[in-house]
């Protein structure tokens, strides 16, 4: 399955495993890897040192590419681009921020540089900025989302008309037949987060994971757009920021309800009642854990065998 995104990365399938944080440790990435797809460390939940550590087991668990995800708005980046520099890693995903910040120095260093955008205007400055790949994430996704709540679907075919270099898809895909549909639309490739969530050997708390496996549709809502839209399992904590709205808050009162570490709390450490429960609106379709090599495994051939019937037809 040979295009523009395995030549890029140098990997045989056009299938990366989002860089979550509290999700995206060494283990999972290191799985993807082995598995035939792309596999990212979460960088946005670590310190210096501990990215380090992931990075030197992540090293020693697979011989193939693997990328880190960094999320610009994080404390301690310079000193995360510094050892990923050091470590020589090959592919790194940036968000949450300017692409042209790091994206020169990056690419310096011979590192492939992938920009996450919610719009076709931040695509094109990710396309000026430099960068060898976006990816195109619809509100579906998990996790931090874009303001303007565009769907992948439509996303996806309107970038595409507007850049050059390599489209990923990601919101929204948890099989094959979803990442048939993302290349129809006219993507290279896929980044699927939520999916990787219920795998063995994501870092996610077990409680949290058989959350993500019990959800059904309508489980999930983008709240907390005025200080960051993020899309969340509805859980108690939910439940709070829900009747806070009623008194038409300010941002203050918001960021006082949020407090600090609910995402640790919720997907790391399995508070289900007062955590941050990030998943995506296709934990619907999420009904078992598994290993990551089995959830790629039967990814790949659901899209083959999709994708012959429709030439077939």
């Amino acid at each position: 399955m040979e295009n523009r995104i395995t030549k890029l990365f140098k990997i045989q399938y056009p299938l990366i495993q989002a860089g979550m944080i509290w999700n995206s440790g060494w283990k999972l990435a290191s799985a993807v890897s082995n598995a035939g797809g792309l596999g990212i460390i979460g960088a946005g939940s670590m310190y210096p040192d501990v990215l380090q550590e992931h990075i030197t087991k992540c090293k020693a668990a697979t011989l193939k590419p693997f990328g880190v995800n960094v999320p610009m708005l994080y404390p301690n980046i310079e000193e995360i681009i510094e050892i990923i520099i050091k470590e020589k890693i090959p592919i790194v995903f940036t968000s949450a921020g300017n692409p042209k910040t790091h994206t020169a120095r990056l690419k310096q260093h011979g590192i492939t540089v992938v920009h996450v955008v919610s719009s076709v205007k931040f695509a094109l400055k990710a396309q000026d900025a430099g960068v060898d790949a976006v990816v195109a994430e619809g509100f579906e996704a998990g996790g931090h989302n874009g303001r303007d709540e565009t769907t992948t679907f439509t996303l996806l075919p309107m970038v595409k008309e507007q850049i050059r270099v390599p489209l990923i898809a990601a919101g929204g895909i948890a099989n094959g037949r979803g990442m048939l549909a993302a290349m129809i639309l006219g993507a290279d490739g896929v980044q699927i987060g939520s999916r990787f969530v219920a795998s063995q050997e994501s870092s996610a708390h077990q409680a949290f994971k058989q959350e993500v496996v019990k959800a059904k549709e309508g489980d999930t809502l983008l709240i907390l757009k005025e200080l960051a839209p993020v899309r969340l399992l509805k859980n108690k904590f939910f439940d709070q920021v829900m009747e806070l709205y009623k008194t038409n808050p300010s941002k203050e009162q918001l960021t006082e309800l949020l407090g600090r570490a609910r995402a640790k709390r919720g997907m790391f450490e399995g508070d289900l009642k007062e955590g941050e429960l990030e998943i995506g609106q296709v934990a619907g379709l999420i009904h078992q854990i598994k290993p990551a090599a089995e959830i790629v495994s039967e990814i790949i051939e659901e899209f083959n065998t999709l994708n012959a019937l429709r030439v077939v037809i």
